[in-house]
């Protein structure tokens, strides 16, 4: 939801106390997020705004008002705000992730829903959006910006071009355009992605950036295109720099990648932090139950030195700043009555919750449980995979016997996202390729959206040493990807991911040994976070029975292996792809 534009008059007759506001909350520790003080005194609320902050030393109630709150003498902070989630990769609906971020402070989240568009096109990103909009959680979103990820080198549910984009803008709660995946495009002013650029700049849009690994002229050039923000920064100089320039810098803290500690070391020495922020991004259902939300980053970068009431900005006053969200990030006069109720500014926890000026959350809990809701596209199969043999998913090499060259996709470690090419030499006999070592494995991306396109290639370093593992669940195509050795196991699990028409699965001997039915879309389901987080944890315990134990989440390792916008090599539908040169790399030099 949107908080509506206030009746100026209204609010103005509480403030002067005319009349009675409709909350007050005393004996209070308010954070001043912009002054950086304490202020003991109570917080006047009418309409869901703050009208009035009466700062006194008494632990009495001075305003009048329909309701009270003693805030026991706890500190007060604005709501937390997450300014970049991708909900998809909670494997949660819009309603069920809203239960389970609200309970640990955070009230305003910035979606964007191009995982489900790769899928279902504009009917998945509006699925999305009105589905969020009766929750208590303010569901803000960004136009998906890159569908498919980088045009022509992979096959999607959706293709979003300049006429995709300017309907998506018409939507309620959107309010910017995503993250710009495709940054050689941008900076190397390709006409599909400058198009979409100018359909932001014409409507005076925020844009969000994705520029990993790019420096100097290139992050010059990039910024140049438009986008203000970049939450693939991964060290301490690329966050410098960042800063330097005016770039919000999203420090992130997600299921897959932990950026925080890295940024922290670069910047919490620096003068002004105006331009940090945090996100989420996506982070798995278990994460946010165990870890939290925006409040786990917050005291993150208090672990990591960050002044605790600076790193209260970046997940408040400075993540609506760059949303441009001028009613959201503070206790003052005007702002969305968003509260969070925490006993400590040094680690922050959630012991009461306000969104609106309405008590959302109490201790961990939401105080009543949202309305259930199921929509028609949540009954919908959006598997729609080619039948396949075992033929097909068996290596073809073009000599019977002998020696080839391979090019092989290879991992930089068990916790990097980025993967490289080496060439290695192997063996053919009798037409199969001898994958000689336990870490080599064949990787397969088989199109789900009716096409018959697929491709397998040569993976090193992946992390099973045995069995298949398969997933729906594959940025951002999301096409059914497999790593596997026996083409028999892929083909049991080909099968499972039919009949659980979407999710992921392990197979062992020819044997389904763990599956996560993930319906809606092929990434989510409309289950509770406990459920979610149960479900998840088990097949968790099955990937690592088939050797992936050097890594502390091994449920996402499959997702970036066909994600072409995160460097070097990556897989698609269509083959191999380098992705900075945007081409496909042959399985075979010959």
């Amino acid at each position: 939801m949107r908080h509506p534009v206030y009746d100026r008059r209204h609010l103005i007759d509480a403030a002067m106390g005319r009349i009675d506001n409709d909350l007050i909350v005393f004996n209070a520790k308010i954070f001043n997020v912009f002054t950086g003080e304490i202020l003991k005194g109570e917080i006047w609320i009418k309409d869901g705004y703050i009208t009035h902050v009466e700062v006194h030393d008494e632990p009495l109630q001075k305003g009048k008002s329909k309701e009270s709150v003693d805030a026991l003498g706890n500190y007060v902070i604005p709501g937390l705000i997450d300014p970049h989630v991708h909900i998809e990769s909670s494997m949660l609906t819009p309603r069920q992730f809203a239960s389970a971020v609200l309970p640990h402070g955070t009230t305003t989240v910035v979606t964007d829903p191009h995982e489900i568009a790769n899928v279902y096109g504009i009917k998945g990103v509006s699925y999305m959006i009105e589905s969020g909009l009766d929750t208590p959680l303010r569901q803000l979103a960004h136009v998906p910006s890159c569908v498919p990820s980088v045009l022509g080198l992979e096959n999607t549910g959706a293709i979003f071009g300049p006429e995709e984009i300017e309907t998506l803008f018409k939507m309620k709660n959107v309010i910017g355009l995503a993250e710009v995946m495709d940054f050689i495009g941008v900076i190397q002013n390709e006409d599909r992605m400058h198009k979409i650029l100018d359909v932001a700049h014409t409507h005076e849009r925020f844009i969000q950036g994705h520029a990993p690994s790019l420096v100097g002229h290139e992050r010059s050039a990039y910024k140049l295109g438009g986008p203000s923000s970049d939450h693939e920064i991964t060290t301490p100089q690329e966050a410098i720099d960042s800063l330097r320039m005016g770039l919000y810098v999203d420090a992130r803290d997600s299921s897959i990648a932990q950026n925080i500690p890295e940024i922290a070391l670069g910047v919490k020495n620096l003068r002004y932090l105006d331009y940090l922020t945090i996100c989420t991004d996506d982070r798995e259902a278990q994460d946010i139950l165990i870890h939290g939300s925006v409040d786990s980053l917050i005291n993150l970068l208090i672990k990591e030195g960050v002044d605790s009431l600076d790193a209260i900005r970046c997940g408040t006053l400075n993540a609506a700043r760059q949303i441009r969200q001028e009613t959201l990030g503070a206790i003052a006069p005007g702002y969305v009555a968003d509260l969070v109720i925490t006993e400590s500014l040094q680690l922050i926890k959630a012991k009461s919750v306000y969104v609106g000026g309405k008590h959302i959350a109490e201790d961990g809990k939401m105080i009543s449980p949202l309305k259930e809701i199921i929509y028609p596209l949540e009954k919908e199969n959006s598997i729609n995979i080619p039948s396949l043999t075992l033929d097909d998913l068996t290596l073809k090499t073009p000599i019977p016997n002998g020696e080839v060259r391979v090019n092989v996709l290879c991992y930089e470690g068990s916790d990097s996202v980025v993967t490289t090419i080496r060439k290695e030499v192997m063996k053919v006999i009798d037409g199969k390729l001898q994958l000689n070592d336990p870490q080599l494995k064949i990787v397969a991306v088989i199109n789900r959206y009716g096409l018959s396109n697929k491709a397998l290639h040569v993976v090193r370093d992946f992390g099973i040493t045995k069995g298949c593992v398969a997933s729906t669940v594959a940025h951002d195509s999301h096409n059914l990807i497999m790593v596997y050795e026996d083409p028999q196991d892929a083909f049991v699990a080909y099968n499972q991911i039919k009949t659980t028409h979407g999710g992921m699965c392990t197979v062992l001997d020819h044997k389904v040994t763990g599956s996560l039915e993930l319906p809606v879309a092929g990434l989510m389901a409309n289950i509770p976070i406990h459920e979610m987080a149960e479900k998840a944890e088990y097949l968790k315990l099955r990937l690592r029975e088939l050797g992936l134990t050097q890594m502390e989440n091994p449920l996402l390792r499959i997702v970036t292996l066909a994600l072409p916008v995160i460097p070097y090599a990556k897989m698609s539908d269509m083959g191999c792809i380098d992705v900075v040169k945007k081409s496909f790399i042959p399985l075979f030099d010959l």
